[in-house]
């Protein structure tokens, strides 16, 4: 009888990553469509899963996904993540076309996560650097400035601290505000280190809160809703089994190098299967109680930078007054 592995598959909320390691065992994936391109040390990948097909073999909802991928911005280049800020706003602006969001929507933005803890606080310090018009057109519509849109945003806070599904809390606000659009921005798990804050996925199937770590919650989505919701998140965790799986990797590509014997050097492990390493593994955290996630030690930097960069994107993709290609004013 052939064991189920299925518990013990690789941990990541990218789709790029679903993408790639679903095509290592089939390289044409039905239901898939894969294109992208990459400037100035930006790469930009689009990722449509059109059928259920698709959708199980990656592991994600169908939908429309795009992604960022800029690992020297762990170098704190300001005029990188300028650059960065600006082309997440060119295609976040794609995005808001593709679903037809006509330039007067008002938008509602929800920095998901827990702002005492740094690597969940991504959603807060975007939010805290969003600039909110919505009380202006409240309250003084005749002075607001041509090239706003009615933008509100807030951080509902996580279950532990609250005690109230942020599901329900966001469900209320949409009831009582009425939004034409929600943005749920949180943090993600990533099966690779380099991509840990160094990569921005922007998709329109909605979110789960928790589910960078595992957590299952009430999700934000057209369906709960009512109104479409677009997801921004980044990895900002991995899982400890991920990275010695990938230190498996690793080893063996070195030694490949260096002699033609792996196997005597590596044993069995040489032979193993990506989900048998992982049952390995898992097996040995299981004394634990749970698998370890780890980040960065200088993630304190990292999730303030980042958070700065989509804040900036966001800001100039729904204001028009707000120069879309040159955002360098508002990312500092």
């Amino acid at each position: 009888m052939e064991a189920d592995l299925s518990a013990y598959s690789v941990r990541t909320d990218l789709a790029l990553e679903a993408r790639d390691f679903a095509a290592a065992a089939q390289p044409t994936i039905p239901g898939v469509l894969s294109s992208g391109y990459e400037k100035e040390g930006i790469k930009v990948s689009v990722i449509d899963i059109t059928s259920e097909q698709g959708a199980q073999a990656l592991g994600k909802l169908p939908g429309h996904y795009i992604t960022l991928e800029v690992p020297a911005l762990r170098q704190k280049d300001s005029d990188l993540q300028d650059r960065v800020a600006t082309v997440f706003a060119q295609e976040f602006e794609k995005f808001l076309q593709k679903l037809s969001i006509p330039r007067n929507a008002s938008v509602l933005v929800i920095g998901l996560g827990n702002w005492n803890v740094t690597p969940d606080a991504l959603g807060p310090l975007v939010v805290e650097n969003m600039t909110v018009t919505r009380h202006y057109f409240e309250l003084v519509p005749d002075q607001v400035s041509p090239g706003y849109r009615p933008v509100s945003a807030v951080a509902p806070g996580v279950l532990g601290t609250t005690g109230i599904e942020t599901g329900e809390i966001v469900q209320g606000i949409v009831d009582r505000s009425k939004p034409d659009l929600v943005i749920a921005i949180d943090a993600l798990a990533s099966r690779s280190l380099e991509r840990v804050n160094t990569t921005i996925q922007i998709a329109d199937t909605g979110i789960h809160p928790g589910s960078g770590i595992g957590n299952k919650r009430k999700g934000l989505t057209i369906d709960t809703l009512g109104v479409p919701v677009i997801a921004i998140g980044v990895p900002t965790v991995v899982y400890a089994s991920t990275i010695v799986n990938n230190a498996f990797d690793m080893m063996h590509n070195h030694f490949q190098r260096q002699t033609a014997n792996t196997g005597q050097i590596l044993g069995l492990m040489d032979n193993l299967q990506e989900n048998e390493r992982l049952q390995l593994v898992k097996e040995v955290l299981n004394p634990l109680g749970h698998d370890l996630l780890v980040t960065p030690k200088e993630i304190d930097q990292f999730i303030e930078d980042i958070a700065n960069i989509v804040a900036s994107g966001l800001n100039a993709a729904l204001h028009e007054a707000v120069d879309v290609d040159n955002v360098a004013a508002y990312t500092h």
